[in-house]
């Protein structure tokens, strides 16, 4: 039976965390038939991600990526395209999380730190992906956001920045490349259910209780929810969908 994702070359960044968004990204395009990579700058993690996914059937290698630098990037990519000869998807997933509110003394380093991650190393990916789409035809960018990149939260001002940037970068380079067959589109996940949201819970916890309380579906998400979007935007389903947002929050910024 064809599957969703058959035969397609996808590339996951941020791999290596469980429960992360993207083990489940990997796992969840795995099992509609796409041959996926992951790459965590946390080797022997992508690399235990990549097992469970083989284990359960799936067509996943892992490789060993720190997503602010160039220099991987080229390395990935020309690897990726020597074993299988095109790049059909990118998820920018990789990212970090600094809470460092404006009162910190680390705020401005937490400032460049995410935006080193959460900005170039998309930005950088998106550009590396780009040109090599444009040799087998067209491809899809996921780049993950977050509704910190939509609406304010007290005590996250660096990350909220570095997210929001994302958000209109992509919103740019969806206009560059629409005409060639390229897709590029942002997921912004509400409060899921991962390690960087325990982490974010820990440091900024009375916000974090609040936030939670205001989640009008009453639960957290699961990084499950996160990657059933990717899936769609990935997949040939959403091939007139470009330059956009999704936001999956259980209905958090719609009040």
């Amino acid at each position: 039976m064809t599957k969703r994702m058959d035969d397609k070359v996808v590339l996951v960044t941020g791999g290596a965390s469980r429960p992360g968004l993207g083990a489940a990204i990997g796992e969840r395009l795995a099992a509609e038939g796409a041959i996926v990579v992951l790459t965590d700058i946390d080797l022997p993690g992508v690399e235990e991600t990549a097992a469970l996914i083989r284990a359960k059937g799936g067509n996943a290698s892992a490789a060993k990526h720190d997503v602010a630098l160039q220099e991987d990037w080229d390395s990935v990519v020309t690897a990726l395209l020597a074993d299988h000869g095109r790049l059909d998807v990118l998820v920018n997933n990789a990212g970090i999380l600094d809470v460092a509110g404006m009162g910190s003394d680390r705020a401005v380093g937490a400032l460049r730190s995410q935006f080193e991650v959460n900005v170039a190393g998309s930005f950088i990916g998106t550009q590396v992906a780009v040109r090599a789409m444009r040799k087998s035809g067209g491809g899809s960018i996921v780049n993950m956001s977050s509704v910190a990149g939509l609406v304010g939260f007290r005590g996250s001002a660096s990350y909220a920045a570095s997210k929001g940037a994302v958000k209109m970068f992509s919103k740019s380079v969806a206009l560059e490349v629409a005409a060639e067959n390229i897709r590029v589109n942002t997921v912004h996940p509400g409060i899921i259910r991962t390690n960087m949201q325990d982490q974010g819970a820990e440091t900024n916890s009375d916000n974090y209780d609040a936030i939670e309380a205001a989640i009008p579906v009453g639960r957290l998400g699961e990084p499950e929810d996160i990657a059933n979007c990717v899936l769609f935007l990935a997949s040939d389903e959403s091939t007139y969908v470009t330059g956009a947002e999704f936001i999956v929050d259980g209905g958090y910024t719609a009040q």
